[in-house]
């Protein structure tokens, strides 16, 4: 039993790396992402050039049925490609902040009980700056992809009631 046990801690420590670089990673993607949601801001506020294509085009289409439906369910296909990034952040920021804070914890405690407080204290601070880094991430994703949801809700909606508008006027 103690070998597996020592398989499985060599396995986590060796995880801690990655889990880390993974952590830096989302994080660079994070600020990025946050970043430009102010340009989006601006973008949305004025209307978006995909979202002005998409009405013009409803227009220039609103006999064609089939085309029209199409032209919304791509719409809403790449809205949720989209949301897609945010969602990605949102949800390993957490599990990559956890793993970052469980596996040094391991150590942490092999050196508390070998009195060597100096690896203790270094290892419980990595565990806690994981925790944090991941939830930052978390936090980015989750405030991103509220604005950008409602965003692609209200464009939905507009395209929505321009297509039904003109297709009831042709009825």
């Amino acid at each position: 039993m103690e070998s597996i046990s020592n398989a499985l801690f060599w396995i986590s420590n060796g995880l801690l790396v990655p889990v880390v670089v993974l952590l830096l990673v989302l994080l660079v993607y994070a600020l990025i992402l946050a970043g430009g949601l102010l340009g989006d801001f601006i973008r949305h506020r004025n209307g978006s050039k995909r979202f002005k294509t998409a009405v013009q085009s409803l227009q220039e289409h609103s006999g064609d049925t089939v085309w029209c439906e199409r032209l919304l369910a791509n719409y809403e296909v790449d809205a949720e490609k989209e949301l897609g990034r945010s969602r990605l952040l949102a949800k390993l920021g957490p599990m990559l902040g956890l793993m970052g804070t469980l596996i040094p914890m391991g150590p942490a405690l092999v050196s508390l009980a070998a009195g060597d407080l100096t690896s203790m204290a270094y290892n419980m601070q990595v565990a806690f700056a994981t925790t944090v880094v991941g939830m930052l991430i978390a936090t980015i994703g989750v405030v991103t992809l509220q604005v950008k949801q409602r965003w692609c809700a209200r464009e939905m909606n507009e395209l929505e009631y321009i297509y039904q508008s003109r297709h009831e006027k042709k009825d």
